[in-house]
């Protein structure tokens, strides 16, 4: 796979059917190893070696709603409290980002009202932290760390 813009990090595989899989520390089993994966993967371990977020108050690839629609977001960090804290939006490396894939968690983050959004094709990452009132975001150098919104 592909190097990425993340720090060094050390991944369980296995060959399965044929295919290379990657085991997944949330979901605690191996997914079938793709490009978006790759990068999902590398987000988790940033945000839980490298930001602390707790790796309990972390979520991967579940279903929610959106008129009417059935979506799938990559990664949610909750608050304690239950609310959710960060959106993730993974591509694959070779999928440049645009105002499309931002448009795209802008609709996501409408349902889950999250208070950072985070957008990254592995190579190139994207923070935000939201604007409820004037319904916009801002963007940060970086997400912050767990222990600073604590």
């Amino acid at each position: 796979m592909q190097q990425l813009n993340f720090p060094p990090c050390k991944f369980r595989f296995k060959n399965s059917e044929n295919k290379i899989a990657i085991f997944d520390e949330i979901r605690k089993k191996f997914i079938f190893l793709t490009p978006e994966e790759w990068v999902r993967q590398h987000v988790v371990h940033f945000l839980i070696n490298f930001k602390n977020y707790p790796a309990s108050l972390i979520n991967v690839e579940k279903q929610l709603k959106i008129n009417g629609l059935i979506k799938r977001y990559d990664v949610v960090v909750y608050h304690p409290d239950g609310a959710i804290n960060v959106l993730v939006e993974c591509k694959a490396p070779s999928v440049k980002i645009t105002q499309e894939t931002f448009d795209q968690i802008a609709r996501y983050n409408h349902t889950l009202n999250a208070g950072y959004l985070m957008v990254t094709n592995g190579l190139n990452h994207y923070f935000c932290q939201m604007d409820f009132e004037l319904e916009k975001y801002h963007f940060l150098e970086d997400i912050p760390n767990y222990q600073a919104q604590v």
